[in-house]
């Protein structure tokens, strides 16, 4: 490392060089593309992570309250938790669990549905949801660390894989 220059080589950059220079010049601008939004990803976790561990949540956590807050009663089955946020029942229960310890959620008999159970948004857990979604739009969604107008463009473009992938069908 350069004395005037602290930044460390990109190791994605490098690793584009590499694939090239080993003859796989058609899959270096993809394997870039990938290990770049991974990289981007743990960047950007670490960010809420330092948010959200103060409070006590982690981001799936934090997910689940979210999901129960803008649901029209503050109550969800596991299975419908499960599908908006794209996770397995599992995950839910598991979230569900932690959160019902703390006292943020609270499971409830389904009043139609005598083999399934709701899990409700307490009190405690609006009021967490919301202090943590003050700090993460002031700490981390406000200035995601890029100018506004590459944020739309890079939602856009990650709406078209997620799209092509199969993840969504309408945006």
């Amino acid at each position: 490392m350069d004395a005037l220059d602290p930044r460390p080589l990109d190791p994605i950059a490098e690793a584009r060089r590499n694939w090239v220079a080993h003859g796989w010049e058609d899959a270096a601008e993809g394997m870039a593309a990938v290990t770049s939004v991974m990289r981007a990803h743990q960047l950007l976790q670490a960010r809420v992570d330092g948010v959200l561990r103060p409070l006590g949540l982690t981001f799936a956590r934090y997910e689940l309250l979210m999901l129960l807050h803008f649901s029209r009663s503050g109550a969800l089955p596991v299975t419908k938790a499960s599908l908006r946020l794209q996770v397995h029942p599992t995950s839910v229960t598991n979230a569900v669990d932690r959160l019902e310890a703390a006292g943020l959620v609270a499971r409830r008999p389904h009043p139609t549905d005598g083999r399934s159970a709701l899990v409700e948004v307490t009190p405690a857990g609006r009021d967490l949801a919301l202090e943590a979604t003050s700090r993460l739009n002031h700490e981390v969604f406000e200035q995601p660390g890029l100018p506004p107008r590459s944020v739309g463009a890079l939602v856009r473009t990650l709406a078209e894989l997620r799209e092509r992938a199969g993840d969504v069908t309408e945006r």
